[in-house]
């Protein structure tokens, strides 16, 4: 999103922890705020401690980030004028320091929400709201609700939960994950030993499966192997790694037609689209789904062309909505079977049409150009 806003014009600042665990690889600074220019946007990384997990330290390093720009907030302000003070973490804390830096630079102040705390350790987690940690959480979350100019949410189910926690309805904005179109202009061909395994897979069976991504308990990998092992002429393709790809691997054992290989670059996947027939996105139930999903894989799925068998239990069905694939229940290996037969009874020209709706959907809606441009307009 901000390379895109870089494009339309806009001087782009992130300050950021220098330490993630979604990061593969951590900057290495010397002070706080210290700057790094990627890609046209001005990065400043602020030092916080390292952990692991979801434990204490990953709090205390939330707590850490957010004092140290309140307190440096005035600085902040008066060194870099913003228009526009954008809140984008997964905790609602940054509010904080949002509202005291809009404040000092009588700027607006927008709040995103992609993912949904603190009540999302309260019903998956099994947190008590009781908890210091959770109590806090929620007085932020009505901060932000209450003294953002707008609340921009991935979700587009969120807005009446945030309604009740005292955002006026007028502020809500819906703008979804999407494609980097030079992303997929600059992709890169598959290692030759990966595209061999791939090729064997293709040239044995009738229909090609293939998920992509970390391999977790939560993308229902574990029925797509259940379903695909009722077909003798079915293969399903693993790309990635994850702690549950030991386990998968294992259920596989006894069939020669699923096979996993190593993650590959992102930039490759619009590569390894060309050589399967399906792409496979599912999730196991999930309360917090009420609120809506904007999985990345699910939007470079159908911006590679492929139908989609899609199992997932969520308001926001775009293989309905797009008519890109087949939807199916989710967590029901029966559901998952009957839409494998649909898919083979097909023929190469309706399974083409079906991906090429995706693709459509994509370049119409959700490419990261357009999805800017669109966030941009409440600037």
């Amino acid at each position: 999103m901000a390379k895109e806003w870089v494009k339309l014009g806009y001087e782009v600042r992130i300050i950021a922890a220098d330490f993630s665990h979604l990061r593969r690889i951590n900057p290495q600074i010397n002070k706080d705020f210290e700057e790094e220019m990627i890609d046209g946007i001005h990065y400043h990384w602020v030092h916080t401690i390292k952990y692991d997990g979801n434990g204490i330290k990953r709090a205390l390093t939330m707590f850490q980030f957010v004092c140290k720009l309140m307190f440096h907030a005035k600085k902040i302000a008066r060194k870099f004028k913003p228009d526009v003070v954008i809140t984008s973490s997964t905790y609602p804390l940054d509010t904080y320091a949002g509202q005291r830096i809009s404040k000092f630079s009588n700027s607006k102040l927008i709040h995103e929400v992609h993912d949904m705390w603190p009540i999302t350790p309260i019903e998956i987690g099994g947190m008590s709201e009781k908890n210091p940690f959770i109590v806090i959480l929620q007085k932020a979350e009505i901060s932000f609700c209450k003294n953002s100019d707008y609340v921009v949410s991935l979700l587009p189910f969120a807005k009446n939960y945030l309604i009740e926690k005292g955002m006026e309805k007028d502020k809500f904005i819906h703008v979804s994950n999407g494609v980097s179109k030079d992303e997929w202009a600059e992709s890169l061909k598959i290692q030759s030993e990966k595209l061999k395994i791939i090729k064997e897979l293709k040239d044995r069976v009738d229909l090609l499966i293939c998920f992509f991504g970390s391999h977790t308990k939560s993308y229902s990998l574990d029925y797509i192997i259940k379903a695909v092992k009722k077909f003798e002429n079915v293969g399903l393709l693993f790309v990635g790694n994850g702690i549950y790809k030991k386990e998968l691997m294992e259920m596989s054992e006894d069939n020669n037609n699923i096979r996993f290989i190593d993650p590959i670059p992102k930039k490759s996947i619009p590569d390894l689209l060309k050589y399967v027939d399906v792409t496979y996105i599912g999730a196991v139930n999930n309360t917090m789904f009420r609120f809506g999903i904007s999985m990345n894989k699910l939007f470079d799925s159908m911006m590679g062309g492929k139908p989609i068998l899609y199992a997932v239990n969520a308001p926001n069905n775009y293989i309905e909505s797009y008519c890109c694939g087949i939807s199916v229940e989710a967590e029901n290996v029966k559901a998952l079977e009957a839409g494998i037969e649909e898919f083979l009874n097909m023929s190469e020209e309706d399974r083409l049409k079906l991906g090429n709706n995706g693709k459509n959907a994509i370049k119409e809606n959700f490419t990261y150009e357009s999805l800017a441009y669109k966030f941009s307009k409440i600037f």
